[in-house]
C-alpha cells in the first residue's frame, strides 16, 4: 500500500489535471463515445462525435438511422464496421429494455446491466460507471495494462486480475483518479513505443528494461 500511495501521489503531480478527455453532455454521450473509442484516440472520436450527436441527439433518431449513414459519419475510426452496428443496436436495446413508465429511456448504472449492451465489455461498462454515475471503478485498457506492470504494480496481462489488483492496492476513493493518471502516464509519458524515460520519475525502479 505504501509503494502504491507513492506511486499515486507521484502521478497526481504529474497529471493534476487527468480527467476524462472524451466530449459529452449526458450519459447517453459518454456511452457512445466510450463505445467508439477502442482502437483510436479521444481526439479522433470527439471530431466524430461532434457531427454525430447533432443527427442523432437521443437513442430513438440513432436507433432508426440507417447503417450507412451513421457509418458515413464515424468511418475514419478504427473498427467503424462493427461499431457502426453497435451504436445501433445499442440504441436500440436502450428504448427497448431500458425505457422508464413514461417511456423515457434510461442507461442502465449497474455494470451487468451495462454489459447487455451490444459492444459494451466490462472495460467500457467501468468507464461509464466511473465517469457517468460515479460509482467507484477501475477500468483497465492497455495502457493502463502496460504501465501497471512496468511500475511493478501486478504481474499479469489479464486485465480482469489487473483491475481486481489495483482496486485492492488503492483505496475505493481514489479510484477514479488511479484510473485517469495511470491512463495519461500511459498514453503521454510512458508509451508503448518510444516511452520518455528519460522524464519519467519511476525509471531507476522500471520493471521492464526497456
Amino acid at each position: 500500500m505504501e509503494k502504491s500511495n507513492n506511486i499515486l501521489n507521484t502521478l497526481r503531480k504529474l497529471f493534476p489535471d487527468a480527467k476524462c478527455e472524451l466530449e459529452y453532455h449526458n450519459i447517453y454521450e459518454l456511452l457512445i463515445a466510450v463505445s467508439l473509442s477502442a482502437q483510436t484516440t479521444d481526439k479522433r472520436v470527439n471530431i466524430v462525435t461532434k457531427q454525430l450527436f447533432k443527427l442523432y441527439p437521443t437513442p430513438y433518431e440513432l436507433s432508426k438511422a440507417s447503417y450507412d449513414d451513421v457509418y458515413n459519419c464515424i468511418k475514419s475510426l478504427g473498427l467503424a464496421q462493427i461499431k457502426t452496428k453497435n451504436i445501433i443496436a445499442l440504441s436500440n436495446k436502450l428504448i427497448n429494455d431500458f425505457s422508464s413508465g413514461n417511456s423515457e429511456y434510461y442507461v442502465p448504472n449497474t455494470r451487468e446491466e451495462l454489459m447487455t449492451l451490444p459492444g459494451v465489455g466490462r472495460k467500457t461498462a467501468n468507464v461509464i460507471l466511473s465517469e457517468g454515475f460515479k460509482i467507484p471503478a477501475i477500468a483497465v485498457d492497455t495502457h493502463i495494462a502496460r504501465v501497471s506492470n512496468r511500475l511493478g504494480l501486478v504481474k499479469s496481462n489479464d486485465v480482469y486480475i489487473i483491475e481486481q489488483t489495483l482496486m485492492k492496492l488503492f483505496d475505493e476513493s481514489d479510484w477514479y483518479i488511479v484510473h485517469h493518471t495511470l491512463l495519461f502516464f500511459g498514453r503521454y509519458l510512458c508509451k508503448a513505443k518510444n516511452p520518455e524515460c528519460n522524464r519519467c520519475p519511476f525509471k531507476e525502479n522500471c520493471e521492464e528494461n526497456i
